[in-house]
Order: C-alpha cells, then sequence, then structure tokens
C-alpha cells in the first residue's frame, strides 16, 4: 500500500484542537500516511511575517491532500489586508486551483431538535452545496479605494470589487455540480441573480448549454433571494444546490444552521485533478480556543471527505462516518449540540469517543 502525503495546516484559535483529534482518527485506520505540519494564518504572521509563508504552500502544493483547520483572531483585524490570516486560505485556493468546493448539510436523525427549525422540516435534510471558490467578486479584478469618479458623489472617497466569470469557469463547475447529482437524486438547483447582474445572467445562460448534456439531470434556476428564503421554508425541496462564491459562502452557512450547528459540517475544496483542502465550515472561534470544548465532529468528518474524494479510500470513509453516527446515538455532544437527556463532552473526549466506535467495528 503506498503512503499517502497529508499536509497538516491547523491554523489558529480551535484550529490545533480540532485537527489533532481528526488526526487520532486518522492513525487509527490501517492505512499508511505521511504527515508534515505547517504553520498558516496568524500563527504563520507572528512567526514569519506572513499567513501564507512559502515553505507551508510548498508543503501544500507537494502533498496529495491538506487538512485544515480555522484561521484568524480579532487582533489581526487592524493588519493590511495582504496580511491577514484569511488570506492563507484565499492563497491556498488560488494557488492549487481549488474551484470547486462541497459543503454537505446533512441533519442528523440524533440532532433533528438541535435545528432551530421543526423537526419534520429538517429530519432526513441532506443537501449538497457546490460552491465556485476561485473565481467571483472574491477574486475579481480591479478592486480598491479610490475617489468617485462621476455621479451624485463624485470626489468622494468609495471603495469598488468586480463581479467577474469566465465562460471555462462556469462550465467547469457546472459540470462538476451535475456529475454530483447523477450519484444522488439527480436534481439540480442553479442559484444566480440574473434578473439584476449581467455576470449571473451569463452564469445563468452557460449552465443552461451544459446541461443539454446532463438530458437525465433536473435543472432549476433560482434567485438567491428566493434560495435564502426556501432553505428555511422547506430545506428538503433541494438535493444539488450549486452557485458563484459569494453566493455560495452565505447560502452554506445558512444551510449550516438547518443542521443545527456548524459545527457538524464539513467541507471540501477540489482542483482538477481531485487534490483537495480539507476544513470545516466554521471558524476559529478564538473566545474558545484553549478550553477544550469545540465540537471536532466537522473536522474528522472533513477528513473522512479527505479519504474519499482525494485518497481514494472510500471503505475508510464510510467508517469514519458510521463510527460519528455510533457516537451520536451514544447520546455524547459537545456543548453546541447538547441538550437534556444527554452527556455533554468536551474536544479530546469526543475524538477519543469516535477512535473507539471506529475499533469496535472491527
Amino acid at each position: 500500500m503506498s503512503t499517502m502525503k497529508i499536509a497538516v495546516l491547523p491554523g489558529d484559535g480551535i484550529g490545533p484542537e480540532i485537527v489533532a483529534e481528526a488526526l487520532k482518527v486518522l492513525q487509527a485506520l490501517d492505512l499508511r500516511f505521511e504527515l508534515e505540519q505547517a504553520l498558516v494564518g496568524g500563527a504563520a504572521y507572528d512567526a514569519h511575517g506572513h499567513p501564507l509563508p512559502e515553505a507551508t504552500l510548498a508543503l501544500a502544493k507537494g502533498a496529495d491532500a491538506v487538512l485544515f483547520g480555522a484561521v484568524g483572531d480579532w487582533k489581526y483585524d487592524k493588519l493590511d489586508r495582504p496580511l491577514r490570516p484569511e488570506q492563507a486560505i484565499l492563497g491556498l485556493r488560488k494557488n492549487l486551483g481549488l474551484f470547486a468546493n462541497f459543503r454537505p448539510a446533512i441533519c442528523y436523525e440524533q440532532l433533528t431538535h438541535a435545528s432551530s427549525l421543526k423537526p419534520e422540516l429538517v429530519a432526513g435534510l441532506d443537501i449538497l452545496i457546490i460552491r465556485e471558490l476561485t473565481g467571483d467578486i472574491y477574486f475579481g479584478q480591479p478592486r480598491g479605494r479610490r475617489e468617485s469618479p462621476d455621479g451624485a458623489f463624485k470626489g468622494a472617497p468609495e471603495a469598488f470589487d468586480t463581479m467577474r466569470y469566465a465562460r471555462p469557469e462556469i462550465e467547469r463547475i457546472a459540470h462538476v455540480a451535475f456529475q454530483a447529482a447523477r450519484k444522488r437524486s439527480k436534481k439540480v438547483t442553479s442559484v444566480d441573480k440574473a434578473n439584476v447582474l449581467e455576470t449571473f445572467q451569463f452564469w445563468k445562460d452557460v449552465v443552461t448549454e451544459v446541461h443539454a448534456q446532463y438530458p437525465d439531470v433536473e435543472l432549476e434556476h433560482m434567485y438567491v433571494d428566493n434560495a435564502a428564503m426556501q432553505l428555511v421554508k422547506a430545506p428538503k425541496k433541494f438535493d444539488v444546490v450549486f452557485t458563484g462564491n459569494m453566493f455560495g459562502d452565505i447560502l452554506s452557512d445558512e444551510a449550516a444552521m438547518l443542521t443545527g450547528s456548524i459545527g457538524m459540517l464539513p467541507s471540501a475544496s477540489l482542483n482538477e485533478r481531485n487534490q483537495g483542502l480539507y476544513e470545516p465550515s466554521h471558524g476559529s472561534a478564538p473566545d474558545i480556543a484553549g478550553k477544550g470544548v469545540a465540537n471536532p465532529l466537522a473536522t474528522i468528518l472533513s477528513a473522512a471527505m479527505m479519504l474519499r474524494f482525494s485518497l481514494n479510500q472510500e471503505q475508510a470513509a464510510q467508517r469514519i462516518e458510521r463510527a460519528v453516527q455510533a457516537v451520536l446515538s451514544q447520546g455524547l455532544r459537545t456543548a453546541d449540540i447538547h441538550s437534556d437527556g444527554t452527556r455533554r463532552v468536551g474536544t479530546a473526549e469526543m475524538g477519543d469517543a469516535v477512535v473507539a466506535a471506529l475499533r469496535a467495528q472491527g
């Protein structure tokens, strides 16, 4: 069996704590990993003066996959934007070509009570949000600040960003979405704002053309404001939702809360070679860092996605997912999903429980 090389980037806040639990789980598998850690985000800035040092980027480029914790802390908010911790994740996406972000929103049977919606609306919920990750307004140029050149506020200071998509960018994410739908319920909802934005009228046109190659998959177009409303009104009507970078950022966080806690949701960001970066959907939560109370399950489930998509270890991925289900059935809960009748545990105890459940499978 060949050795699989994983770049481990714990980051800031609760990142090191939750990544440590995911590594426990990976090391409980009968697989050969080469694990190498590096600094990223605020931790890298403190040590090297940059959130994504060249050595960290080189490690990520040379790995089969990247296991990522989280970056960010309020103490870095006054830094110039290129030096802020969040620029590390943007830099990794750009340099590794990670254009396709998969964010499953699954409401586990044991956690239906944790959602802010009625149980009947979320029971059995299983949505896959696919977000285009390297284009749109987050990366569009030009951007910056200047004096307004015209209009009612001519001469006043203004800031501007550019929303743009090229045809190949839209085509490749559309293919990803339609191919993913073929493995699920064969329904895709493409989210846009074509009634206002020229960029997303173009998106809609290109998606419609690509859809002609997938006659077995149902396609619906939906404006982003309606999609946001329908996610809380009737979330189970969706199967695969795909959209651009900014809309996907917002809608995936909204969908996360349908499941009861963003602490349960993994994510995968893939390039055309299926090299991927795997991270929990939540942030660095510096307010609880070091307290041992963070939920590691999203990171553990991200490791399962890593095994599935980048390392071709489907059986191992399923074993981890079954172990997480078993732990939830045992009534173990971290603070974010705790309720009456369940037992509250900390970060390390939850990780240990997943390892025990994994080994109990034989």
